[in-house]
């Protein structure tokens, strides 16, 4: 038998660094393929601590296997998890990380597989040249998706498509929780194909497109380039990792086999006696309707009756699934968890969110260095002056491009001192703001400071759009602040 299983991962187009680790290997004395996916969450080199971790105890715990697999399997993900909390309790720049997972072991002899999952990676059964989904999306949009209230397409779209519910290493209740992880127990047939990958690929490659893939006639390692060169064409806007595992034992087709007819019986009183049926491996039993002897009055009562229950039970059901869709509450998929969103990025915007006053003050002693911003942090307020005690750097995250700090158009003044924008395209984006900086740093970012008016619409407009003096030193007196500030 060739080797029957095979991974690849790939950076993307956009990041940098991969987060995206995967298993793929003979276990349990070469009777089962261990194959796995995981995504590491955190950003930069936290993602890829947290998924190595993972890697590293799925690989230990499950090597020289003996004994019932699945519990096996659930330990393991409670073993990762509380080991990269561990880590994250000594090493506080990991402290936002964790990584989320799909495990399968494949036993080809006894065509089966077993699964474990966290997350958003996903995996895959494909069987006939039709693709199912066996793992649920552990995040509120994946909820939606999978009930139905959102399109394939809306859900690869949707602005909320990283974030997750459930991840190893991001909270206790794995401990708690028996529904925590997604196990479960499948027939892997002769031909079947399972893949398991990262959302790197599902969120720009579509079902359709993965189908298309994967049936062709080309071999597991052809058939997981084409899927990431895919993803990469679409954009390749996160790491990208497929594995794939196929039972390559030969299909067995069934043989419809004929009836036994009344011609056999005169082949039998003419002596000549009836072939024996031959049977493959795998083959239902045959059935054989028989027709009734002689004509039977209430047959068409019966029929409509049968109808009618049928008629009866399919309007049951249909209620019955429509009320529990009414009743079921979106906020059912749990607490919402950034899968990019660090502790220290969301400090920062709920502390910007919740001041009522004019001066926020900042200290680099509640924040870590750097902050990393995977998203754009907003300033919603009339006037705000935000002073920084100490050293703290806003940092982009490799897959974010969007700018540090957006100014809403209704704000008047801000004011930022002390602070360190760091590798963003943007640093600060405003309308017709008045914006005052003090001491504030752009570390190779590509614009600094990015205005936009916004004009009377369709009318003839007279307006001055004087240029910005700046000063490269510090200032000796303290620019212009909001009134009422001290």
């Amino acid at each position: 038998m060739a080797e029957n299983y095979f991974g690849l991962t790939d950076t993307g187009k956009v990041r940098t660094n991969n987060e995206d680790t995967f298993i793929a290997q003979k276990v349990m004395g070469n009777r089962m393929a261990l194959v796995a996916v995981i995504d590491g969450v955190g950003g930069y080199n936290g993602g890829e601590v947290a998924a190595a971790i993972a890697k590293d105890v799925f690989t230990d715990r499950l090597s020289g296997l003996q004994g019932e697999i699945i519990p096996a399997m659930i330990d393991a993900f409670k073993l990762a998890s509380q080991q990269i909390s561990e880590k994250k309790l000594k090493d506080k720049d990991l402290e936002s990380m964790a990584c989320v997972a799909t495990m399968a072991l494949v036993d080809v002899e006894n065509n089966q597989f077993f699964y474990a999952h966290v997350g958003d990676t996903r995996l895959y059964l494909l069987r006939d040249n039709s693709l199912v989904k066996i793992s649920k999306d552990h995040s509120f949009v994946g909820f939606l998706e999978d009930s139905g209230r959102l399109t394939e397409t809306a859900a690869m779209n949707h602005p909320k498509r990283n974030e997750i519910n459930k991840a190893l290493g991001f909270t206790s209740q794995i401990d708690t929780d028996e529904s925590f992880i997604e196990t479960g127990q499948s027939p892997f047939l002769p031909g079947d194909m399972l893949l398991l990958c990262s959302d790197g690929l599902t969120d720009l490659v579509d079902k359709s497109g993965i189908l298309d893939i994967i049936t062709q006639n080309t071999s597991l390692q052809q058939k997981a380039t084409e899927l990431i060169a895919a993803a990469n064409a679409n954009g390749g806007r996160d790491n990208v990792t497929v594995v794939l595992a196929k039972n390559d034992k030969v299909q067995q087709r069934p043989q419809a086999t004929m009836p036994v007819t009344s011609q056999a019986t005169k082949n039998d009183e003419a002596g000549e006696g009836v072939q024996p049926t031959h049977h493959r491996q795998h083959v239902e039993p045959e059935i054989i309707y028989k027709a009734p002897m002689g004509p039977n009055k209430n047959l068409g009562l019966t029929l409509i009756l049968a109808f009618l229950c049928l008629l009866f039970l399919s309007s049951t059901i249909w209620l019955f699934v429509t009320k529990q869709r009414e009743a079921t509450p979106l906020e059912q998929s749990g607490p919402v968890a950034e899968k990019l969103r660090n502790a220290d990025e969301v400090k920062l915007q709920d502390a910007i969110d919740a001041f009522k006053g004019d001066t926020l003050v900042l200290s680099d002693t509640s924040f870590k260095q750097p902050i990393i911003i995977t998203d754009t942090l907003h300033i919603d307020q009339d006037t705000l002056y935000i002073k920084v005690k100490g050293n703290i750097t806003l940092q982009r995250d490799t897959a974010f491009n969007g700018p540090a700090l957006a100014i809403s158009t209704d704000s008047k003044v801000v004011v930022l001192e002390n602070l360190k924008f760091k590798d963003f395209d943007t640093g600060i984006n405003l309308g017709n703001t008045g914006l005052f900086l003090k001491n504030t740093q752009f570390i190779n970012c590509k614009l600094h400071v990015q205005r936009k008016y916004n004009l009377t619409a369709d009318k003839p407009v007279t307006a001055d759009f004087p240029a910005t003096r700046v000063r490269t030193d510090t200032p000796t007196q303290t620019p212009a602040r909001p009134n009422g500030t001290r």
